[in-house]
């Protein structure tokens, strides 16, 4: 089981070297369904691993320009503000109310980075060497902040999207941005976590170990992928693993719960705010036009 750990562990790394973000995707999973740890431990623990990682994952990126300092220093002091408080609600919530939020939102992000740009949203890219508007920082910060503390995610599969789709970031420098966000807010959700939750680090630094030697490989891979596949392959890989994380909770007694409902709402809203906020982009691009 050790080997089938770590064998896994490499592929949180290469996963954040490659594509910016799913580290947390695969690492929750592996330390509940490989090493038999509660939902709590195993976001807790993934926080730190995903943060470590991270970093490891951050300094090749950095050596190629792909990073913009501003934007992810920013971004990622916001958003640790947002992961802290979430890192703190999370002792209030049921384990298998917040993998089932884990997965949904999973999903939702796949959608948005597989559905094809339209034209006005190509012609808005913004320019590699620009940073983002500072607004836009804080409120995508906060918001992609409290979901990590929440739900134990680096927030890789949120960062990476806010950072192309709603940003304009072209998605290699959106990947290497969001690993320095990823870093600050995970440790930032783990301080939250930390007051309700102990972790086994023989198994935190083991993953770690493995995932951080994947990080290498995955970095130096990302930067000869072309930008679209990039994408896709980022929206099919969250794909399968929140059907993977979802179909593992649909027998519980969760979809009971009144607070399942009440995430399911909340994420059906941001999931419209979203698409309203793509739309209003839309328009004035096209009114400028």
């Amino acid at each position: 089981m050790t080997a089938l750990i770590v064998a896994a562990s490499l592929l949180i790394g290469v996963s954040l070297g490659i594509l910016g973000g799913g580290g947390s995707i695969l690492t929750v999973p592996i330390l509940v369904y490989l090493a038999g740890q509660d939902t709590k431990e195993a976001i807790a623990t993934s926080l730190f691993v995903v943060g470590v990682t991270s970093l490891a994952a951050l300094v090749p990126h950095a050596r190629a320009h792909r990073v913009r300092w501003r934007t992810g220093l920013l971004f990622g002091a916001f958003s640790m503000a947002g992961a802290y408080g979430g890192g703190r609600l999370a002792e209030y919530i049921p384990g298998t109310v917040l993998l089932v939020a884990f997965a949904l939102m999973m999903l939702a992000t796949a959608f948005a980075m597989l559905r094809k740009p339209r034209d006005g949203a190509k012609r808005a890219a913004r320019p590699a060497h620009r940073d983002l508007p500072l607004k836009h920082i804080a409120v995508e910060g906060l918001v992609v902040g409290a979901v990590t503390g929440l739900v134990g995610s680096g927030g890789g599969f949120l960062v990476v999207p806010a950072l192309a789709i709603l940003g304009g970031l072209p998605m290699g420098i959106a990947v290497g941005t969001s690993l320095l966000v990823i870093a600050m807010k995970s440790f930032a959700g783990l301080a939250g976590h930390l007051s309700g939750v102990s972790i086994d680090w023989g198994v935190a630094l083991t993953v770690t170990v493995a995932a951080v030697a994947g990080s290498l490989i995955g970095a130096r891979l990302a930067g000869r992928i072309p930008q679209d596949a990039l994408r896709k392959a980022f929206g099919w890989f969250v794909v399968v693993m929140g059907v993977f994380v979802l179909a593992q909770q649909l027998d519980s007694a969760v979809w009971t719960h009144p607070a399942t409902w009440a995430v399911l709402g909340a994420a059906g809203a941001a999931t419209a705010a979203g698409r309203a906020v793509r739309r209003t982009r839309h328009r004035a691009v096209t009114a400028r036009e």
